[in-house]
C-alpha cells in the first residue's frame, strides 16, 4: 500500500501546459490554448479542487467509461464528474459496478473503473477487486473516505479501505494532498495496465477531494521502480527452443496471459508454422481459435478430455502466461508427468510456484513466443524439417483422442431439455464474434464447452475466485466495451442470477441490448452434483423447493422476458432464442432444463488431468 502521495509529482512551480485542439481555438485565445487540456471541455475547465484533479486524471488516461454507486464521502468526486463529458453508469450495488468495471477492461484490454463511497461501498467492491486479482483484469477503484483528521476515529461509514483491499489489489493508495491525489490515480490507472494487469484502488478522503488546489496532474505512468521484463535472456531462451525441438510430443499451454498481452497472433503464428497442438487454460479461452485442427480447446477440471490427454502424454510443454492453477493442473505431481515444462511470463513469482518450470523465460507473452519461434527458425532450422515429420504421428494421435472422447452429450426423447443444446442453439444463431459472459457454476461449463469460441476477448468468465453473480453484471461492462455490432449474450444459472439481477434496472435504465440465458434447474447444480458425487447424495442446501418466475421478473424490471419449457422441442427452443436476440434492448430467457444433468468430462480435485471421468459411476 503507498501511505502518501504518489511517486511521480510535478514541480509546484512549473506550470502546467498542454495544446488547444484546434487551430481557430490557438487563433481566438492563445492563453487559454496554453493552459487547455488535450481535450477540449477538460482544457476549458481549470482544476480548482481534488476532485477535480482525480476527474482530470481520469479524463488524461483516456478513460469513457465509469461504473459506480454514489454516497457522502464519494460525493465531491460525482459533483466534479457533474462537468465532465465522462460517461458514468450508476448501477445497483456496488459489487456490480465492480464486475461491470472488470468485463470493460477484459472486453477493451483497458483498465475499467469503478467508483464506490466509504465503509459499506468499498467493502462492496472487495468481491470484485479479489475477483479482478486472481484473473488479473486490470482495473481501478476510487473510493470515498471521511476526512483525514476523522480516520482511525470508528466515524460514520468509516473502513479501513486500504487495509482491506491490499491483499487483492496489485497497489492501493492513501490520498493525503489535494495537489497529488491526481497524480496518484494517474499512477493507479497506469500501474493495473502495464505489466502483469491487475486491480488497483486510491482511497479518497473527503477533505482531499474538497481541497483547494491548481495542480494539473501529470501524466499518469508506473512508478521508475516498476520495471516487468519484456524479453527473456537468450540463453535461456535458446535452450528452450532446444528442448521443445528435440521433442517427440510438444504441445503449447495457452494461458490468460497470451490474451492480456496481445499476443494470440503470435501464438497462433508459432503454432501453425510449427504444427504444435494447442492447449487452453479457461482464461485463454479464444486465444487460439476452436475450429483449427490444433486446438485441442480447454485443459483442467472440466476440460475436454482431449486435452487433458495431451498434456499427460506430452513430452515438452511451451506454458504461456499461465499461473498453473489447481483447477488446471489437478495434482501437481501427477500434471504432464513426461514433460519438461518451458514457462514463459512475465511475473516471476509465477515461475516454478505450483510447477516446476524446466526453461523458465521471463517476458512480454508475445515478445517471448516471437523469441522462442525465431530461435527454432534460425538456430535449429536444419533439424525442423525432421522434427516436424516426428511431429506428424503426435498430430495424428491427437486428432484420435478428438474422435475417442468428443464433447457430446445423449439426448433421449422421454428426457427434459439438455443445457447443452440452448449453448449451441445461441450459438448457431449469433456471429463468431459475440461475447460471452457468465456467472459461475455448471452453466459456466456448459457456456465454454459447448460454444466455439475463435476469437479473443469475447469469453467473460470468473476464474480463480468463481464469483456467483458475476454474469449479469459483467454483461453490462462488457456491452459499453464492445463494438456496436457485437452481440453480448450472458448465460447464468438460476442461483447465480439470483444474486445479482438487481442489476436488470440498469441493463433497461441505459436501453442495453443484452440477452440473459438462465440455465435453470432449480438448484445450485455444480454443489448438487458434488454432494451426489461425493457426499453420498446428500443435498443440503442445494435445491430449491421454490424459485421465481424469471419471465415476469424480468418484465416486472421493463426488460422482456421469455421462457423455455423443459419440454419443448428443438424447433421450439431455437424460435425463442432468436426472438430474444432479435429483441433490441435487454431480455432474459428463462430455460428450463433436465435437472438431474451434470458437467462431464471431469477430472475429480487433485485427481490426475488424465484419468476424467465421464459419468458420476465412474468417480
Amino acid at each position: 500500500m503507498s501511505e502518501q502521495q504518489p511517486t511521480h509529482r510535478p514541480d509546484a512551480d512549473e506550470p502546467a501546459t498542454a495544446e488547444a485542439t484546434t487551430a481557430e481555438e490557438m487563433a481566438a485565445d492563445d492563453a487559454s490554448a496554453e493552459a487547455a487540456s488535450p481535450e477540449d471541455d477538460a482544457g476549458a475547465r481549470p482544476v480548482t479542487t481534488g476532485s477535480e484533479s482525480v476527474v482530470r486524471a481520469l479524463e488524461t488516461a483516456g478513460v469513457e467509461h465509469l461504473f459506480g454507486v454514489q454516497g457522502g464521502a464519494i460525493m465531491p468526486v460525482y459533483d466534479a464528474l457533474y462537468d465532465s463529458d465522462l460517461s458514468h453508469v450508476t448501477m445497483a450495488h456496488e459489487q456490480g459496478a465492480a464486475h461491470a468495471a472488470d468485463a470493460y477492461g477484459i472486453v477493451s484490454g483497458d483498465p475499467g473503473v469503478c467508483l464506490a463511497t466509504s465503509g459499506p461501498g468499498a467493502t462492496n467492491l472487495v468481491t470484485g477487486l479479489a475477483d479482478a486479482s486472481l484473473d488479473s483484469d486490470p482495473m481501478i477503484a476510487l473510493t470515498g473516505q471521511v476526512p483525514t483528521a476523522m480516520v482511525g476515529s470508528d466515524a460514520f461509514q468509516e473502513a479501513d479501505t486500504t487495509g482491506i483491499t491490499s491483499p487483492v489489489t496489485k497497489e492501493n493508495y492513501f490520498a493525503s494532498d489535494a495537489d497529488t491525489v491526481g497524480d496518484a490515480v494517474g499512477e493507479a490507472f497506469a500501474l493495473a495496465d502495464e505489466g502483469r494487469q491487475g486491480p488497483t484502488l486510491v482511497d479518497l478522503p473527503k477533505d482531499v477531494t474538497n481541497g483547494a488546489t491548481e495542480q494539473e496532474p501529470a501524466a499518469g505512468s508506473t512508478p521508475e521502480t516498476y520495471d516487468p521484463p519484456e524479453r527473456a535472456e537468450r540463453e535461456a531462451v535458446t535452450a528452450a527452443a532446444d528442448a521443445i525441438a528435440s521433442a517427440e510430443r510438444p504441445v503449447i499451454l495457452a494461458g490468460g496471459g497470451v490474451i492480456k498481452a496481445e499476443a494470440c497472433d503470435e501464438l497462433r503464428q508459432f503454432a501453425t508454422e510449427y504444427g504444435i497442438p494447442v492447449v487452453t487454460t479457461m482464461p485463454a479461452v479464444g486465444a487460439f481459435p476452436e475450429d483449427h485442427d490444433l486446438a485441442m480447446e480447454m485443459a483442467g477440471m472440466h476440460g475436454t478430455g482431449y486435452a487433458n490427454m495431451a498434456i499427460t502424454h506430452c513430452d515438452a510443454m511451451f506454458a504461456v502466461g499461465t499461473r498453473f492453477d489447481d483447477r488446471l493442473t489437478g495434482g501437481v505431481e501427477t500434471f504432464a508427468p513426461e514433460a519438461e515444462i518451458v514457462h514463459a511470463d512475465i511475473d516471476p513469482a509465477e515461475i516454478s510456484k505450483n510447477v516446476h518450470a524446466d526453461y523458465p523465460l521471463l517476458g512480454d507473452a508475445g515478445t517471448v513466443i516471437d523469441q522462442v519461434h525465431d530461435a527454432l527458425a534460425e538456430e535449429r532450422a536444419a533439424d525442423m524439417s525432421a522434427t516436424g515429420e516426428r511431429w506428424t504421428a503426435w498430430r495424428e494421435q491427437c486428432r484420435d483422442w478428438k474422435d475417442e472422447y468428443p464433447m457430446d452429450y445423449a439426448t433421449p426423447a422421454d428426457e427434459p431439455l439438455k443445457p447443452q443444446f440452448v449453448v449451441e442453439a445461441v450459438d448457431a444463431a449469433t456471429a463468431d464474434d459475440t461475447i460471452v459472459t457468465t456467472g459461475v457454476g455448471q452453466h459456466q461449463m456448459w457456456a465454454v464447452q459447448y460454444w466455439t469460441y475463435t476469437q479473443p476477448r469475447t469469453w467473460v468468465s470468473s476464474h480463480g475466485l468463481g464469483t456467483m453473480g458475476y454474469g449479469l453484471p459483467s454483461a453490462i461492462g462488457a456491452r459499453f466495451a464492445a463494438d456496436d455490432d457485437q452481440s453480448v449474450v450472458c448465460f447464468d444459472g438460476d442461483g447465480s442470477f439470483l444474486m445479482t439481477l438487481q442489476e436488470l434496472a440498469v441493463a433497461v435504465r441505459e436501453n442495453l441490448d443484452i440477452t440473459v440465458f438462465v440455465l435453470n434447474n432449480e438448484a445450485v447444480g455444480m454443489v448438487r452434483q458434488w454432494q451426489d458425487g461425493f457426499f453420498e447424495g446428500r443435498r443440503m442446501a442445494s435445491e430449491y423447493p421454490w424459485i421465481p418466475d424469471f419471465e415476469t421478473l424480468a418484465e416486472a424490471f421493463g426488460a422482456r422476458g421469455y421462457t423455455i419449457n423443459a419440454t419443448d422441442d428443438e424447433s421450439e427452443v431455437e424460435d425463442v432464442v432468436s426472438e430474444a436476440l432479435g429483441y433490441d434492448g435487454p431480455s432474459v430467457v428463462d430455460a428450463h432444463i433436465d435437472p438431474t444433468e451434470n458437467v462431464y468430462p471431469m477430472v475429480p480435485s487433485g485427481g490426475a488431468n488424465g484419468e476424467f471421468v465421464l459419468a458420476e459411476d465412474q468417480l
